[in-house]
Formats: structure tokens, C-alpha cells, sequence
């Protein structure tokens, strides 16, 4: 059958942005729940400034923790040379890397000119692909950036189809401030997929204007398989006042197996490493689905006691 291969982000995208300090016990926890759910795919921590992202601070202890997980692809974020370096000292498997399409979000996200980013994410590829590792090459406010506007999708082509030629095993578009629309993800990806095929190319979408799950079903529509989600939609943007986090994989996964994709993911476990994240954040977490998810749980249990 036809397999959605879903990015777990939580862990790196979702955390990062928290108030709340998670320790590294409980980070290891939420990533062992959430591979034990069936995600094979998780982004786990990021390698940048513990002054610019406190949350991500201990990295390094995060991936080595992350080596007892058995058939899991673990990544991490690089955003320079200096960053894989910290990544490739501690034996990562894979790492990602991103590249605003716009000059002012890389200089406000970043602090790097646009031409500056693109740089730092080149050496990146070529160091990972020197040392056997893989990587994915983000391209982000792909649709519309929060300081200049909508973004000329050309732009975004021109710099997915540089990332891949240079060696970044998948490209991923992001809707970095979820601001697309489905017309929107249709039409770029239709024009990207004549010269990238689409087991290269992944995306990545936030449910700031309550578009996530239908611009993942767009994706879908137009052939894509790699698609990045958030437990419990944790996450958000900080360039984005009142965006609602990134699209939940609880939504997508039930938006792609009823739509015939197999996942591998148990919403019943995943409900549980949601759960416990909230716990961990003191926070209430779901994406749009979770009343549902909560409600079916609850009916299965009490048919459970009764025909025990």
C-alpha cells in the first residue's frame, strides 16, 4: 500500500519555541513514546546557540540518548560549519539544515544576509555528504514571510532545485508562518515536481489559519510522501503573533490513512506521548482531532470493561 513518511518535529521544532523548560529526561521520554507509536522519523534537537534557544541546550545529550532507539532515523538541526560540527562529534545520523527565501527573515531569524545563509547551508550538505550523512534542506516562508510579503514561488524553486543538486537527499518546503492555502501548495508543487521527483521532496506546514491539514492533503493530492508534523501541534513561530503551532500528527495521520495511505502510527500511543508532553509543558495539547481522539479512546475503554 501507498506509505506516508511522516517527520516527527516535536521534539526540535515544537520545543524550541516552549517557555517551559523540559529536561533532558523528559525530552528522551516523549521521543521514546513517540517512536514507540510507530514514527520512525524524528527530528530530535537542534545544534545552535543555547543563548538564542535555551531549549535546545543539551543537544548533545539529547541524540546520544536517542541511540537505544531500534529502526528510528534520528536528525538534527545545523544552521552552520560550527553547528554539524557539534553534530557530527556526537554521531549523529542525519541532519537538516534551512534557508529563509527572503533577505529580512534570514537576517531577523538567523542574523545572516540571505546570501549568508545560503553559504553556511551549502557547507553544511558538503560536509554531510563528506562525512555519509544525510540531509534535508529546508527552504522557509516558501509561501509568504512575516517582513516582505508573499514570496515569488520561482525563488523558492530556484533554491530547492540548488539545495538538491548540491546533494541534500530531501528538500522540504515550509509554510514557515502557515500562511498558504491548498491553490497555493498545488500550483508550487506542480511546477517543483517537473524537475525534482517527488520522493525528494518534503513539506512542512504550521495551522496558523487553520489550513495545515488541508494544505497537507494538497501535498498529498500532488504526489508528495514526506511530510513533517508536530505531536500534539506543539510549536509555533515567533515572527507569527497567535500562530497555533505546527500541522498536528495526529490530524495528518488520521487525514492520510483515511485517505488510503498507511502510516504505522498508533493514535493510541501517540495520544499517550501527547499526553505526557503536556504534562512535561503544563499544557494542554491536541491538534484539531484530539476531542475526537479522546472521546473514540474513551468509548473503546468502557466497551473494553464491559465486555471484560
Amino acid at each position: 500500500m501507498d506509505r506516508l513518511l511522516i517527520t516527527e518535529v516535536a521534539p526540535r521544532d515544537g520545543l524550541q519555541n516552549q517557555k517551559v523548560q523540559v529536561s533532558t529526561p523528559d525530552k528522551l521520554d516523549f521521543i521514546a513514546r513517540l517512536a514507540a507509536a510507530g514514527l520512525t522519523r524524528i527530528e530530535a534537537a537542534s545544534f545552535v546557540s543555547p543563548k538564542a534557544v535555551p531549549q535546545m541546550a543539551d543537544a548533545e545529550d539529547v541524540i546520544a540518548g536517542c541511540r537505544a532507539l531500534d529502526g528510528v532515523a534520528v536528525s538534527a538541526l545545523t544552521m552552520n560549519r560550527r553547528g554539524f560540527e557539534r553534530a557530527l562529534a556526537c554521531r549523529t545520523p542525519q541532519v537538516a539544515t534551512v534557508v529563509a527565501a527572503t533577505e529580512l527573515m534570514n537576517v531577523r531569524n538567523i542574523g545572516m544576509t540571505r546570501a549568508e545563509a545560503i553559504a553556511a547551508a551549502e557547507d553544511v550538505i558538503a560536509a554531510a555528504r563528506t562525512a555519509g550523512m544525510g540531509v534535508r534542506a529546508y527552504v522557509a516562508v516558501a509561501f509568504e514571510c512575516p517582513f516582505e510579503g508573499k514570496v515569488a514561488p520561482a525563488e523558492v524553486i530556484r533554491l530547492a532545485e540548488h539545495f538538491a543538486d548540491l546533494g541534500a537527499h530531501e528538500v522540504v518546503i515550509a509554510d514557515t508562518i502557515g500562511a498558504a492555502a491548498p491553490g497555493q501548495v498545488t500550483s508550487l508543487l506542480a511546477d517543483l515536481l517537473q524537475s525534482l521527483p517527488a520522493e525528494r521532496v518534503g513539506v512542512h506546514f504550521h495551522d496558523t489559519r487553520g489550513l495545515g491539514a488541508a494544505n497537507a492533503y494538497a501535498a498529498i493530492a500532488a504526489g508528495i510522501r514526506r511530510l513533517d508534523s508536530s505531536a500534539g501541534g506543539i510549536g509555533g513561530c515567533p515572527f507569527a503573533p497567535g500562530a497555533a503551532g505546527n500541522l498536528a500528527t495526529e490530524d495528518l495521520v488520521l487525514l492520510a490513512e483515511g485517505s488510503g495511505l498507511v502510516t504505522g502510527v498508533d493514535l493510541a500511543l501517540l495520544s499517550e506521548a501527547i499526553a505526557f508532553a503536556g504534562r512535561a509543558l503544563k499544557a494542554e495539547l491536541g491538534g484539531r482531532s484530539m476531542a475526537w481522539l479522546k472521546r473514540q479512546q474513551a468509548a473503546e475503554a468502557e466497551g473494553g470493561r464491559k465486555a471484560g
